[in-house]
């Protein structure tokens, strides 16, 4: 199975026209958008103002970043802040499947080919945490909405970091646009409560040179704690996601597209149609063949993901909204606030201090 791709050009084009009602074509994408986040958590999308170049522009930077000493590296660490800005070093972030015992219940009966990687320990992954837009001036959650954190020698870092990231948010909003007109509800429904949340650009680094052995688990099966998490296309392939159906599925992001996954936030504002898409990075054979070709290219060996995650307003209550608060399961999603929805999770992943309930 091939995910869809949806060009947002034609939507974004009746946005700047902004019609009130919608063409039964518009409306027919519109509802595939709300399709596929329902069926497999997950969605290939072609931005016109998301390049393969602003990408390109992007990864080169974060190559260069991640090869930097470690000291070097260790000098934008925050970890009084739960590591939310800044650089996260490898072998802090646990994978969630490490911890959970009923996902690991789960995954035990899970036929064998559609099972995860194994992970032994916590990602040998590096991660760099910079916000995107806005933040509140008056929140409860001052260290989910902390000051940015620019390495030295990098005069490009805010213009690249802000630009690609503004970019990203942009297909996002587009996307969660569409997704409300699919599920029936108003247009701004999920962009409303998104103004001002903690959105994060987050790049990964993972060093293939020590790290590049088939089977190696970069990130180990998890899902995002957000609203929607987006990526640009990887030099290095490794990505296995799991459809709503429970198959596992290697992703290949076409150039000059994006892929969109749901996270936890969603999945409660929507009372379970669409669940937090889990997921995995993991040297395969093909990462294999890239590294190979990377070699002889004398191109960086650091595999980069261009990670960004959307976020609901961390001030913002997390409830089924319209419809889905009258489905059978929405008891199963208490009003929550946002904020202290995600402080909860991080607790679990090892990215703060205490341990959550959630």
């Amino acid at each position: 199975m091939e995910l869809p791709v949806i060009d947002l050009a034609l939507y974004l084009d009746a946005s700047a026209k902004s019609s009130c009602d919608l063409d039964p074509k518009l409306k027919k994408l519109c509802e595939e958008v709300s399709r596929s986040l329902s069926e497999t958590g997950a969605l290939l999308v072609k931005d016109p103002r998301c390049s393969a170049e602003d990408n390109d522009r992007f990864i080169d930077m974060m190559e260069r970043y991640f090869e930097r000493p470690e000291d070097f590296k260790r000098l934008q660490e925050r970890s009084h802040l739960h590591y939310q800005v800044g650089v996260t070093p490898e072998g802090v972030e646990v994978p969630r499947s490490l911890v959970d015992r009923e996902m690991q219940k789960k995954l035990q009966s899970m036929p064998k080919e559609f099972q995860p990687a194994t992970p032994v320990g916590p990602d040998p992954k590096w991660r760099y945490m910079w916000r995107i837009g806005p933040r509140p001036s008056n929140t409860r959650f001052k260290e989910l909405n902390a000051e940015p954190v620019i390495p030295e020698g990098f005069p490009e870092w805010k213009d690249t970091m802000d630009s690609w990231g503004y970019k990203m948010i942009s297909a996002i909003e587009a996307v969660a646009e569409m997704a409300a007109i699919g599920f029936d509800l108003p247009k701004d429904a999920f962009t409303s409560l998104m103004k001002q949340g903690p959105h994060l650009l987050a790049p990964t680094g993972s060093d293939l040179r020590r790290h590049g052995q088939e089977g190696m688990v970069f990130a180990g099966y998890h899902y995002d704690l957000n609203f929607l998490t987006i990526h640009g296309r990887s030099r290095f392939p490794g990505l296995n996601i799991w459809l709503r159906n429970g198959q596992k599925m290697e992703v290949k992001v076409p150039v000059g597209c994006l892929l969109i996954q749901t996270g936890k936030q969603i999945e409660w504002l929507t009372a379970g149609e669409c669940i937090a898409g889990m997921h995995e990075v993991v040297v395969t054979n093909r990462t294999i063949d890239a590294i190979k070709l990377a070699s002889e290219q004398h191109r960086s060996l650091w595999r980069v993901s261009s990670t960004l995650f959307a976020h609901i307003a961390s001030d913002a209550v997390l409830k089924p909204l319209g419809h889905f608060a009258e489905f059978p399961e929405a008891s199963k999603y208490p009003s929550i606030c946002a904020g202290e929805f995600v402080e909860k999770e991080l607790a679990v992943i090892n990215l703060k201090g205490n341990k959550g309930e959630l």
